[in-house]
Protein backbone atom coordinates (compact mmCIF):
# COMPACT_ATOMS: atom_id res chain seq x y z
CA UNK A 1 0.00 0.00 0.00
CA UNK A 2 2.85 2.39 0.74
CA UNK A 3 4.30 1.83 -2.74
CA UNK A 4 0.90 2.69 -4.21
CA UNK A 5 0.69 5.86 -2.10
CA UNK A 6 3.82 7.21 -3.80
CA UNK A 7 1.85 7.37 -7.04
CA UNK A 8 -0.35 10.11 -5.61
CA UNK A 9 0.43 13.80 -5.19
CA UNK A 10 1.92 14.53 -1.74
CA UNK A 11 -0.23 17.64 -1.26
CA UNK A 12 -3.36 15.60 -1.98
CA UNK A 13 -2.28 12.90 0.49
CA UNK A 14 -1.66 15.55 3.16
CA UNK A 15 -5.12 17.01 2.61
CA UNK A 16 -6.87 13.63 2.64
CA UNK A 17 -4.94 12.43 5.69
CA UNK A 18 -6.89 14.93 7.82
CA UNK A 19 -10.17 13.32 6.74
CA UNK A 20 -8.80 9.84 7.41
CA UNK A 21 -7.56 10.85 10.86
CA UNK A 22 -11.00 12.21 11.73
CA UNK A 23 -12.64 8.98 10.62
CA UNK A 24 -10.29 6.98 12.82
CA UNK A 25 -10.89 9.39 15.72
CA UNK A 26 -14.68 9.18 15.48
CA UNK A 27 -15.14 5.52 14.51
CA UNK A 28 -12.21 3.50 15.91
CA UNK A 29 -11.14 5.47 18.98
CA UNK A 30 -14.58 5.26 20.70
CA UNK A 31 -14.53 1.46 20.36
CA UNK A 32 -11.07 1.39 21.95
CA UNK A 33 -12.27 3.69 24.73
CA UNK A 34 -15.34 1.60 25.61
CA UNK A 35 -13.27 -1.59 25.57
CA UNK A 36 -10.64 -0.15 27.89
CA UNK A 37 -13.33 1.24 30.20
CA UNK A 38 -14.88 -2.22 30.53
CA UNK A 39 -11.49 -3.85 31.18
CA UNK A 40 -10.86 -1.40 34.02
CA UNK A 41 -14.39 -1.80 35.35
CA UNK A 42 -13.86 -5.57 35.48
CA UNK A 43 -10.78 -5.04 37.64
CA UNK A 44 -12.58 -2.55 39.88
CA UNK A 45 -15.55 -4.79 40.64
CA UNK A 46 -13.64 -6.25 43.59
CA UNK A 47 -13.03 -2.77 44.99
CA UNK A 48 -16.73 -1.84 44.77
CA UNK A 49 -17.96 -5.19 46.09
CA UNK A 50 -15.68 -4.79 49.09
CA UNK A 51 -17.88 -1.94 50.32
CA UNK A 52 -20.90 -4.28 50.59
CA UNK A 53 -19.67 -7.10 52.78
CA UNK A 54 -17.62 -9.20 50.38
CA UNK A 55 -14.90 -9.82 52.97
CA UNK A 56 -17.44 -10.77 55.63
CA UNK A 57 -19.40 -13.15 53.40
CA UNK A 58 -16.27 -14.90 52.11
CA UNK A 59 -14.49 -14.86 55.50
CA UNK A 60 -11.51 -12.86 54.17
CA UNK A 61 -9.06 -11.09 56.45
CA UNK A 62 -7.41 -7.83 55.39
CA UNK A 63 -4.29 -9.74 54.33
CA UNK A 64 -6.42 -12.25 52.40
CA UNK A 65 -7.96 -9.35 50.50
CA UNK A 66 -4.48 -8.05 49.58
CA UNK A 67 -3.60 -11.46 48.11
CA UNK A 68 -6.86 -11.63 46.17
CA UNK A 69 -6.09 -8.17 44.76
CA UNK A 70 -2.63 -9.40 43.78
CA UNK A 71 -4.05 -12.55 42.15
CA UNK A 72 -5.22 -10.58 39.13
CA UNK A 73 -1.72 -9.20 38.68
CA UNK A 74 -0.14 -12.64 39.05
CA UNK A 75 -2.33 -13.70 36.14
CA UNK A 76 -1.37 -10.57 34.24
CA UNK A 77 2.29 -11.31 34.97
CA UNK A 78 1.98 -14.82 33.52
CA UNK A 79 0.23 -13.45 30.43
CA UNK A 80 2.26 -10.29 29.78
CA UNK A 81 5.15 -11.79 27.81
CA UNK A 82 3.15 -14.48 25.91
CA UNK A 83 0.46 -12.01 24.87
CA UNK A 84 2.98 -9.47 23.58
CA UNK A 85 4.70 -12.12 21.48
CA UNK A 86 1.42 -13.69 20.29
CA UNK A 87 0.13 -10.29 19.20
CA UNK A 88 2.98 -10.18 16.69
CA UNK A 89 1.27 -13.09 14.90
CA UNK A 90 -2.43 -12.78 15.81
CA UNK A 91 -4.97 -10.24 14.46
CA UNK A 92 -5.36 -7.65 17.21
CA UNK A 93 -9.09 -6.94 16.95
CA UNK A 94 -10.13 -10.59 16.70
CA UNK A 95 -7.93 -11.46 19.68
CA UNK A 96 -9.28 -8.66 21.87
CA UNK A 97 -12.90 -9.40 20.89
CA UNK A 98 -12.54 -13.06 21.82
CA UNK A 99 -10.83 -12.24 25.12
CA UNK A 100 -13.59 -9.76 25.99
CA UNK A 101 -16.10 -12.59 25.79
CA UNK A 102 -13.88 -14.84 27.90
CA UNK A 103 -13.08 -12.38 30.65
CA UNK A 104 -16.70 -11.15 30.75
CA UNK A 105 -17.73 -14.72 31.56
CA UNK A 106 -14.97 -14.99 34.18
CA UNK A 107 -16.10 -11.72 35.78
CA UNK A 108 -19.63 -13.12 36.12
CA UNK A 109 -18.20 -16.31 37.63
CA UNK A 110 -16.97 -14.30 40.65
CA UNK A 111 -20.58 -14.10 41.85
CA UNK A 112 -20.47 -17.87 42.46
CA UNK A 113 -17.28 -17.82 44.56
CA UNK A 114 -17.62 -18.24 48.33
CA UNK A 115 -14.07 -18.30 49.75
CA UNK A 116 -10.63 -16.72 49.46
CA UNK A 117 -9.07 -19.56 47.45
CA UNK A 118 -11.85 -19.45 44.89
CA UNK A 119 -11.53 -15.70 44.47
CA UNK A 120 -7.76 -16.01 44.08
CA UNK A 121 -8.18 -18.58 41.28
CA UNK A 122 -10.87 -16.66 39.40
CA UNK A 123 -9.03 -13.33 39.68
CA UNK A 124 -5.83 -15.02 38.45
CA UNK A 125 -7.52 -16.14 35.23
CA UNK A 126 -9.21 -12.76 34.84
CA UNK A 127 -5.76 -11.15 34.88
CA UNK A 128 -4.32 -13.78 32.54
CA UNK A 129 -6.85 -13.03 29.81
CA UNK A 130 -7.04 -9.26 30.42
CA UNK A 131 -3.25 -9.04 30.00
CA UNK A 132 -3.78 -8.73 26.24
CA UNK A 133 -5.65 -5.41 26.27
CA UNK A 134 -2.96 -2.83 27.14
CA UNK A 135 -0.28 -4.09 24.70
CA UNK A 136 -2.98 -4.55 22.04
CA UNK A 137 -4.10 -0.94 22.32
CA UNK A 138 -0.51 0.39 22.40
CA UNK A 139 0.25 -1.56 19.20
CA UNK A 140 -3.01 -0.64 17.45
CA UNK A 141 -2.55 3.03 18.33
CA UNK A 142 0.94 2.96 16.81
CA UNK A 143 -0.50 1.39 13.62
CA UNK A 144 -3.31 3.92 13.11
CA UNK A 145 -1.98 7.27 14.32
CA UNK A 146 1.26 9.20 13.88
CA UNK A 147 3.78 9.45 16.70
CA UNK A 148 2.73 13.04 17.39
CA UNK A 149 -0.93 12.00 17.62
CA UNK A 150 -0.48 8.88 19.73
CA UNK A 151 -0.04 10.39 23.20
CA UNK A 152 -3.38 12.25 23.05
CA UNK A 153 -5.25 9.27 21.53
CA UNK A 154 -3.74 6.96 24.14
CA UNK A 155 -4.82 9.44 26.82
CA UNK A 156 -8.36 9.28 25.48
CA UNK A 157 -8.63 5.52 25.82
CA UNK A 158 -6.88 5.39 29.19
CA UNK A 159 -8.88 8.30 30.63
CA UNK A 160 -11.89 5.99 30.43
CA UNK A 161 -10.49 4.51 33.65
CA UNK A 162 -11.83 7.70 35.20
CA UNK A 163 -15.16 7.27 33.44
CA UNK A 164 -15.23 3.66 34.68
CA UNK A 165 -14.65 4.93 38.23
CA UNK A 166 -17.62 7.27 37.92
CA UNK A 167 -19.94 4.71 36.34
CA UNK A 168 -18.72 1.99 38.68
CA UNK A 169 -19.42 4.15 41.72
CA UNK A 170 -22.95 4.87 40.48
CA UNK A 171 -23.49 1.19 39.68
CA UNK A 172 -22.24 0.19 43.13
CA UNK A 173 -24.55 2.77 44.72
CA UNK A 174 -27.50 1.48 42.69
CA UNK A 175 -26.88 -2.15 43.56
CA UNK A 176 -26.26 -1.20 47.17
CA UNK A 177 -29.72 0.37 47.48
CA UNK A 178 -31.47 -2.62 45.88
CA UNK A 179 -33.62 -4.55 48.34
CA UNK A 180 -35.26 -7.95 48.30
CA UNK A 181 -32.60 -9.54 46.09
CA UNK A 182 -32.16 -13.31 45.97
CA UNK A 183 -28.37 -12.80 46.03
CA UNK A 184 -26.01 -10.54 47.96
CA UNK A 185 -25.68 -6.99 46.58
CA UNK A 186 -21.96 -7.38 45.93
CA UNK A 187 -22.59 -10.36 43.63
CA UNK A 188 -24.88 -8.28 41.41
CA UNK A 189 -21.97 -5.97 40.56
CA UNK A 190 -19.96 -8.86 39.10
CA UNK A 191 -22.94 -10.12 37.07
CA UNK A 192 -23.84 -6.76 35.50
CA UNK A 193 -20.29 -5.75 34.55
CA UNK A 194 -19.44 -9.23 33.27
CA UNK A 195 -22.55 -9.39 31.08
CA UNK A 196 -21.85 -5.96 29.54
CA UNK A 197 -18.26 -6.98 28.79
CA UNK A 198 -19.30 -10.26 27.18
CA UNK A 199 -21.82 -8.57 24.86
CA UNK A 200 -19.33 -5.85 23.87
CA UNK A 201 -16.90 -8.55 22.77
CA UNK A 202 -19.18 -9.42 19.84
CA UNK A 203 -19.23 -5.75 18.75
CA UNK A 204 -15.42 -5.65 18.68
CA UNK A 205 -15.24 -8.91 16.73
CA UNK A 206 -17.56 -7.42 14.11
CA UNK A 207 -16.40 -3.83 13.64
CA UNK A 208 -12.88 -3.14 14.98
CA UNK A 209 -10.04 -3.27 12.38
CA UNK A 210 -6.76 -5.11 12.97
CA UNK A 211 -4.89 -2.24 11.31
CA UNK A 212 -5.21 0.26 8.44
CA UNK A 213 -5.17 -2.53 5.85
CA UNK A 214 -8.60 -3.95 6.79
CA UNK A 215 -10.43 -0.96 8.29
CA UNK A 216 -14.00 -1.48 7.05
CA UNK A 217 -14.92 2.14 7.69
CA UNK A 218 -12.28 3.34 5.18
CA UNK A 219 -12.40 3.12 1.39
CA UNK A 220 -9.53 1.46 -0.50
CA UNK A 221 -7.97 4.86 -1.20
CA UNK A 222 -8.40 5.95 2.43
CA UNK A 223 -6.59 2.80 3.58
CA UNK A 224 -3.68 3.77 1.32
CA UNK A 225 -3.71 7.24 2.90
CA UNK A 226 -3.82 5.69 6.39
CA UNK A 227 -0.72 3.60 5.60
CA UNK A 228 1.06 6.64 4.13
CA UNK A 229 0.27 8.66 7.27
CA UNK A 230 1.92 6.23 9.68
CA UNK A 231 4.93 5.66 7.40
CA UNK A 232 6.21 8.97 8.80
CA UNK A 233 6.57 7.24 12.18
CA UNK A 234 9.74 5.51 10.90
CA UNK A 235 8.73 2.51 13.03
CA UNK A 236 8.02 -0.16 10.42
CA UNK A 237 4.89 -2.30 10.19
CA UNK A 238 3.50 -5.37 11.91
CA UNK A 239 5.69 -8.28 10.84
CA UNK A 240 4.77 -11.86 11.88
CA UNK A 241 8.41 -12.97 11.63
CA UNK A 242 10.20 -12.96 15.00
CA UNK A 243 13.74 -11.63 14.46
CA UNK A 244 16.28 -12.81 17.02
CA UNK A 245 18.67 -9.90 16.47
CA UNK A 246 15.88 -7.47 17.40
CA UNK A 247 15.22 -9.39 20.62
CA UNK A 248 18.93 -9.14 21.44
CA UNK A 249 18.93 -5.41 20.68
CA UNK A 250 15.92 -4.92 22.97
CA UNK A 251 17.67 -6.78 25.81
CA UNK A 252 20.87 -4.74 25.42
CA UNK A 253 19.28 -1.29 25.05
CA UNK A 254 20.15 0.34 28.38
CA UNK A 255 17.85 3.27 27.69
CA UNK A 256 14.84 0.95 27.89
CA UNK A 257 15.77 -0.25 31.39
CA UNK A 258 15.12 3.22 32.77
CA UNK A 259 11.67 3.00 31.23
CA UNK A 260 11.14 -0.42 32.81
CA UNK A 261 12.03 0.89 36.27
CA UNK A 262 9.66 3.83 35.86
CA UNK A 263 6.98 1.39 34.70
CA UNK A 264 7.44 -0.78 37.78
CA UNK A 265 7.09 2.26 40.03
CA UNK A 266 3.95 3.38 38.22
CA UNK A 267 2.55 -0.15 38.66
CA UNK A 268 3.03 0.12 42.44
CA UNK A 269 1.20 3.45 42.44
CA UNK A 270 -1.59 2.14 40.22
CA UNK A 271 -2.48 -0.90 42.33
CA UNK A 272 -2.46 1.09 45.55
CA UNK A 273 -4.84 3.69 44.16
CA UNK A 274 -7.26 1.39 42.34
CA UNK A 275 -7.69 -1.27 45.00
CA UNK A 276 -7.55 0.55 48.33
CA UNK A 277 -9.44 3.81 47.77
CA UNK A 278 -12.72 2.33 49.00
CA UNK A 279 -10.97 1.02 52.14
CA UNK A 280 -9.40 4.42 52.85
CA UNK A 281 -12.65 6.31 52.23
CA UNK A 282 -14.68 3.84 54.29
CA UNK A 283 -12.13 4.34 57.08
CA UNK A 284 -13.10 8.02 57.16
CA UNK A 285 -16.44 6.95 58.69
CA UNK A 286 -18.51 6.94 55.51
CA UNK A 287 -21.15 4.22 55.24
CA UNK A 288 -20.95 1.73 52.32
CA UNK A 289 -23.34 3.69 50.07
CA UNK A 290 -21.54 6.98 50.63
CA UNK A 291 -18.20 5.22 50.15
CA UNK A 292 -19.33 4.14 46.68
CA UNK A 293 -20.53 7.61 45.71
CA UNK A 294 -17.46 9.35 47.11
CA UNK A 295 -15.19 7.51 44.66
CA UNK A 296 -16.90 9.03 41.61
CA UNK A 297 -15.19 12.48 41.74
CA UNK A 298 -11.83 10.71 41.65
CA UNK A 299 -12.75 9.47 38.19
CA UNK A 300 -13.32 13.05 37.06
CA UNK A 301 -9.83 13.95 38.36
CA UNK A 302 -8.37 11.14 36.26
CA UNK A 303 -10.19 12.24 33.10
CA UNK A 304 -8.98 15.84 33.51
CA UNK A 305 -5.41 14.73 34.26
CA UNK A 306 -5.15 12.32 31.33
CA UNK A 307 -6.65 14.63 28.72
CA UNK A 308 -4.89 17.83 29.83
CA UNK A 309 -1.44 16.24 30.02
CA UNK A 310 -2.16 14.20 26.90
CA UNK A 311 -2.79 17.48 25.09
CA UNK A 312 0.36 19.11 26.49
CA UNK A 313 2.46 16.07 25.56
CA UNK A 314 1.74 16.62 21.85
CA UNK A 315 4.05 19.61 21.82
CA UNK A 316 7.70 19.15 20.96
CA UNK A 317 9.90 17.89 23.81
CA UNK A 318 6.98 17.79 26.27
CA UNK A 319 6.16 14.07 26.52
CA UNK A 320 8.73 13.19 29.20
CA UNK A 321 8.03 16.40 31.12
CA UNK A 322 4.30 15.59 31.06
CA UNK A 323 4.98 12.27 32.82
CA UNK A 324 6.79 14.14 35.59
CA UNK A 325 4.05 16.79 35.86
CA UNK A 326 1.47 14.00 36.19
CA UNK A 327 3.25 12.72 39.32
CA UNK A 328 3.00 15.99 41.25
CA UNK A 329 -0.75 16.06 42.17
CA UNK A 330 -0.55 12.52 43.56
CA UNK A 331 2.46 13.45 45.68
CA UNK A 332 0.62 16.47 47.09
CA UNK A 333 -2.35 14.24 47.91
CA UNK A 334 -0.18 11.68 49.70
CA UNK A 335 1.44 14.38 51.82
CA UNK A 336 -2.06 15.59 52.70
CA UNK A 337 -3.14 12.09 53.72
CA UNK A 338 -0.16 11.93 56.08
CA UNK A 339 -0.50 15.36 57.66
CA UNK A 340 -4.17 16.47 57.67
CA UNK A 341 -5.96 15.65 60.98
CA UNK A 342 -8.28 12.64 60.78
CA UNK A 343 -11.36 14.69 61.75
CA UNK A 344 -11.02 16.77 58.54
CA UNK A 345 -12.49 13.96 56.50
CA UNK A 346 -13.58 15.99 53.46
CA UNK A 347 -10.08 17.45 53.10
CA UNK A 348 -8.71 13.90 53.32
CA UNK A 349 -11.31 12.82 50.77
CA UNK A 350 -10.00 15.45 48.33
CA UNK A 351 -6.48 14.09 48.87
CA UNK A 352 -7.80 10.63 47.93
CA UNK A 353 -9.30 12.00 44.72
CA UNK A 354 -5.94 13.51 43.75
CA UNK A 355 -4.45 10.01 43.62
CA UNK A 356 -6.40 9.39 40.43
CA UNK A 357 -4.02 11.70 38.56
CA UNK A 358 -1.73 8.65 38.39
CA UNK A 359 -3.59 7.69 35.21
CA UNK A 360 -1.73 10.41 33.28
CA UNK A 361 1.84 9.19 33.96
CA UNK A 362 0.68 5.60 33.36
CA UNK A 363 -0.52 6.21 29.81
CA UNK A 364 2.22 8.68 28.86
CA UNK A 365 4.88 6.24 30.06
CA UNK A 366 3.22 3.50 28.02
CA UNK A 367 3.24 5.86 25.04
CA UNK A 368 6.99 6.33 25.37
CA UNK A 369 7.44 2.55 25.36
CA UNK A 370 5.40 2.36 22.16
CA UNK A 371 6.70 5.32 20.14
CA UNK A 372 10.40 5.26 21.01
CA UNK A 373 11.13 1.71 19.86
CA UNK A 374 11.14 0.71 16.18
CA UNK A 375 11.26 -2.74 14.61
CA UNK A 376 8.21 -4.91 15.32
CA UNK A 377 10.03 -7.69 17.18
CA UNK A 378 12.05 -5.19 19.20
CA UNK A 379 8.93 -3.20 20.04
CA UNK A 380 6.92 -6.25 21.13
CA UNK A 381 9.88 -7.51 23.18
CA UNK A 382 10.30 -4.12 24.83
CA UNK A 383 6.58 -3.88 25.56
CA UNK A 384 6.64 -7.43 26.97
CA UNK A 385 9.41 -6.58 29.43
CA UNK A 386 7.79 -3.25 30.23
CA UNK A 387 4.41 -4.80 31.06
CA UNK A 388 6.06 -7.54 33.14
CA UNK A 389 7.73 -4.81 35.22
CA UNK A 390 4.45 -2.87 35.41
CA UNK A 391 2.62 -5.96 36.64
CA UNK A 392 5.32 -6.77 39.22
CA UNK A 393 4.74 -3.27 40.58
CA UNK A 394 1.00 -3.92 40.72
CA UNK A 395 1.64 -7.10 42.72
CA UNK A 396 3.89 -5.30 45.20
CA UNK A 397 1.61 -2.28 45.71
CA UNK A 398 -1.25 -3.86 47.70
CA UNK A 399 1.14 -5.40 50.23
CA UNK A 400 2.31 -1.96 51.31
CA UNK A 401 -1.14 -1.45 52.89
CA UNK A 402 -1.05 -3.06 56.34
CA UNK A 403 -4.47 -3.95 57.79
CA UNK A 404 -3.40 -2.84 61.27
CA UNK A 405 -2.84 0.72 59.97
CA UNK A 406 -6.44 1.42 58.86
CA UNK A 407 -7.53 4.04 57.86
CA UNK A 408 -4.43 6.18 57.17
CA UNK A 409 -1.98 3.45 56.13
CA UNK A 410 1.14 5.55 56.96
CA UNK A 411 3.61 2.88 55.81
CA UNK A 412 1.90 2.62 52.42
CA UNK A 413 1.63 6.40 52.00
CA UNK A 414 5.34 6.89 52.72
CA UNK A 415 6.20 4.03 50.38
CA UNK A 416 4.10 5.55 47.59
CA UNK A 417 5.78 8.93 48.10
CA UNK A 418 9.19 7.31 47.72
CA UNK A 419 7.94 5.49 44.63
CA UNK A 420 6.84 8.77 43.04
CA UNK A 421 10.32 10.20 43.64
CA UNK A 422 11.91 7.14 41.99
CA UNK A 423 9.60 7.42 38.96
CA UNK A 424 10.53 11.08 38.50
CA UNK A 425 14.24 10.21 38.74
CA UNK A 426 14.07 7.37 36.19
CA UNK A 427 11.88 9.40 33.84
CA UNK A 428 14.27 12.37 33.97
CA UNK A 429 17.27 10.15 33.20
CA UNK A 430 15.40 8.51 30.30
CA UNK A 431 14.43 11.88 28.81
CA UNK A 432 18.00 13.20 28.98
CA UNK A 433 19.35 9.99 27.39
CA UNK A 434 16.90 10.29 24.46
CA UNK A 435 17.82 13.98 24.03
CA UNK A 436 21.51 13.05 23.82
CA UNK A 437 20.74 10.29 21.28
CA UNK A 438 18.84 12.73 19.06
CA UNK A 439 21.86 15.05 18.99
CA UNK A 440 24.31 12.28 18.23
CA UNK A 441 26.18 12.69 14.90
CA UNK A 442 24.64 10.54 12.18
CA UNK A 443 21.01 11.12 13.19
CA UNK A 444 19.16 12.55 10.19
CA UNK A 445 17.04 15.68 10.41
CA UNK A 446 13.36 15.51 11.24
CA UNK A 447 12.43 16.10 7.61
CA UNK A 448 12.63 13.05 5.36
CA UNK A 449 12.05 13.01 1.60
CA UNK A 450 9.23 10.87 0.24
CA UNK A 451 11.56 8.04 -0.82
CA UNK A 452 12.84 7.77 2.74
CA UNK A 453 9.33 6.80 3.85
CA UNK A 454 9.90 3.39 2.27
CA UNK A 455 12.87 2.90 4.57
CA UNK A 456 10.74 3.95 7.52
CA UNK A 457 8.13 1.36 6.62
CA UNK A 458 10.64 -1.49 6.58
CA UNK A 459 10.98 -3.59 9.72
CA UNK A 460 14.06 -1.71 11.00
CA UNK A 461 14.92 -0.90 14.61
CA UNK A 462 15.42 2.60 15.94
CA UNK A 463 19.18 1.98 15.99
CA UNK A 464 19.22 0.83 12.35
CA UNK A 465 17.05 3.59 10.91
CA UNK A 466 19.04 6.82 10.64
CA UNK A 467 15.81 8.81 10.20
CA UNK A 468 14.37 7.70 13.56
CA UNK A 469 14.24 10.33 16.30
CA UNK A 470 13.18 9.71 19.89
CA UNK A 471 10.24 11.61 21.34
CA UNK A 472 11.09 13.37 24.58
Amino acid sequence: MLQRSLQFDRAQLEEDSVRVRRKLDFLVLPMMMITYMLSFLDKQTLNYSNAYGLQTDTHMTGDDYSWVVSALYFGWLCGAWPWNMLLQRLPIAKTVGTMLIVWGAICMLQAAVFNTGGFFAVRFFLGLFEACISPSWVLLTSMLWTREEQSLRSSFWLCTNGLASILGSLLAYGTGTAEGLAIANWKLIFLIVGALTLLWGFVILTYLPDGPHNAKMLSEYERIVAVWRVSHNQMGIKNPTIKSYQIKEALLDGRCYLLYMAGMGIGILNSGVTNFMSAIIKGLNFDPLRTSLMQAPGGAFEIVGCLSLGYVSQYRNMLGISVILGCLPGMVGLIGLLTIPIDHRYALLAMCWMQNFVGAPIILNWTLAGVNVAGHTKRTTTLSIYFVCFVVGNIVGPHMFLSKEVPRYPTAIKGLLGTYCAVILFQSMYTVWCWVENRRPGRASLVAVQEDLLEGYQDMTDKENKHFRYRI
